[in-house]
């Protein structure tokens, strides 16, 4: 069984697709009160469910006005994504991060759940047993060259 938080995320993402905008405007307090859970449980889903590497801007107005606006990061083509992704990971990265890349690949269609499997495991802090930051710099350097790969393919 799916938890709450997998459940508002699936909500969330449908909305941003149903739109056909990728722009979404909610209000936290309205959320919650239709998933019967607490303000903080939306927090935690958008902090850790809608990252910018996972593909999303979240921008955020407090006060009794206020909204909580989720945007789905759309590129004209891949090379493009992956640039900014690139970009984005210099010069360090951390393990949590580069999944969340993994997952942005593979909503994009970029990469096929195999290689994601592959890649995943290059980037574990098992397979890299570096100290910090020494680890987070190396998994750096091998996703840079694993997405200019794909860039050139």
């Amino acid at each position: 069984m799916r938890n709450i938080s997998d459940i508002i995320e699936q909500y969330l993402k449908k909305r941003l697709h149903t739109k056909g905008k990728n722009v979404i405007e909610i209000k936290r307090s309205e959320v919650a009160d239709q998933f019967q859970c607490v303000p903080s449980q939306i927090n935690y889903v958008i902090n850790t469910r809608f990252t910018i590497e996972k593909g999303y801007i979240v921008e955020s107005k407090r006060g009794g006005g206020g909204y909580i606006r989720i945007i789905r990061v759309i590129h004209q083509d891949k090379s493009e994504m992956i640039d900014e992704i690139i970009q984005m990971i210099q010069p360090a990265v951390t393990q949590r991060a580069s999944l969340d890349i993994l997952e942005r690949l593979l909503e994009e269609e970029i990469i096929t759940e195999r290689e994601a499997t592959i890649i995943a495991s290059v980037m574990q802090r098992e397979t890299l047993a570096f100290p910090l930051p020494l680890r987070d710099e190396v998994r750096s350097r091998l996703l840079t060259a694993m997405l200019t790969t794909l860039k050139y393919e």
